[in-house]
């Protein structure tokens, strides 16, 4: 069921329109349809639901990083990646303070400012194994409303954003830098960037690329954070010390498939055919949630992500025209 939803994800994410969406968002969308089937198909497949959500998507991400060329990003400049940092460093702050401020729960505020900042779905995907809890199916919807919250506001702005380049005053090569340093998916700053020819393209790649790669300090520094606050209130509490947070191996992977990616000789088919394998194996990640996502809980408590989202992402819009004039 999940690889169905992945691979149709992918191809849909080939047309006009659809691509704006990204494959990852499409096969969660196609998870939720397969909501629809009989009752028994679902309750027979749910047994492979926490592999396919585990296994799978840590597996999708390590993949993923083939896609970062490392020596591109040297190529950009220290500068791209100080202007990264700053940029998620900035909106991720924001959008936790928030979501908090607005009544969100931690683990929700935590998923939507990481998908908000870094790279969509991916970043949400990737930063909730550091996130355990007691609670899978609470924790499955609060993904899923996450990557919601990415898709939405993503999609806004690509749109939004193409419309306003006429008048920001902005060469091709800023614009590239404002859609990879604001939009959240890799899909959106690709549709944005794409829409202005090569320059603008290749430009939103390189910013959005630097971004993708802080993914993995920034999970590492929330599951030492989240570990940390969870044996202080522990000890407040008299209780034992809590299950340490799993070793996030995968984003060890993530940074040597990058590594391995830049420096070995491997054909730009053969690279771009593990990315598509990668985009594989999240697909699936991606669907095995909608399909048990509960909407009328995602309804009720939606609110206050996406108002502390829409705020942060028009925040990280100004900043990055900002410094796109000052800096490019």
């Amino acid at each position: 069921m999940t690889l169905i939803c992945s691979i149709t994800g992918i191809f849909l994410a080939k047309l006009p329109y659809f691509n704006i969406i990204g494959a990852l968002v499409l096969a969660l969308l196609l998870g939720i349809g397969m909501q629809l089937t009989p009752s028994q198909i679902q309750a027979e497949a749910k047994s492979g639901m926490g592999l396919i959500s585990n296994k799978f998507l840590r597996f999708g991400i390590i993949l993923l990083g083939f896609r970062l060329n490392l020596e591109q990003l040297a190529a950009a400049g220290v500068k791209t990646i100080l202007v990264a940092a700053v940029a998620v460093s900035s909106t991720l702050l924001l959008t936790y303070w928030l979501s908090r401020k607005f009544g969100a729960e931690d683990e929700l505020a935590v998923l939507t400012a990481c998908g908000s900042s870094i790279c969509g779905a991916a970043a949400v995907m990737g930063v909730s194994p550091q996130l355990e809890s007691e609670d899978e199916e609470r924790k499955r919807e609060n993904e899923v409303l996450a990557v919601a919250v990415v898709c939405v506001m993503g999609t806004v702005f690509t749109l939004l954003e193409i419309a306003l380049k006429p008048v920001l005053g902005l060469s091709d090569s800023q614009f590239g830098i404002v859609a990879g340093g604001s939009l959240h998916e890799i899909a959106h700053a690709v549709a944005a960037g794409g829409a202005f020819g090569d320059i603008s393209l290749d430009s939103a790649l390189i910013m959005k690329l630097s971004r993708v790669i802080l993914l993995a300090p920034v999970a590492l520094i929330i599951g030492y954070l989240y570990q940390k606050r969870l044996i202080k209130e522990s000890v407040a509490e008299h209780t034992s010390k809590p299950k340490k947070l799993p070793i996030p191996w995968f984003l060890g992977g993530f940074i040597l498939t990058s590594v391995l990616g830049t420096f070995l000789p491997l054909s730009p088919i053969f690279l771009d055919s593990l990315v598509q394998a990668a985009y594989v194996f999240l697909g699936m990640a991606m669907a095995a949630l909608g399909i048990s996502v509960n909407f009328k809980v995602i309804f009720k408590r939606g609110g206050a992500v996406f108002g502390a989202a829409a705020i942060s992402s028009t925040f990280l819009l100004i900043l990055m025209i900002i410094m796109s004039k000052l800096f490019f």
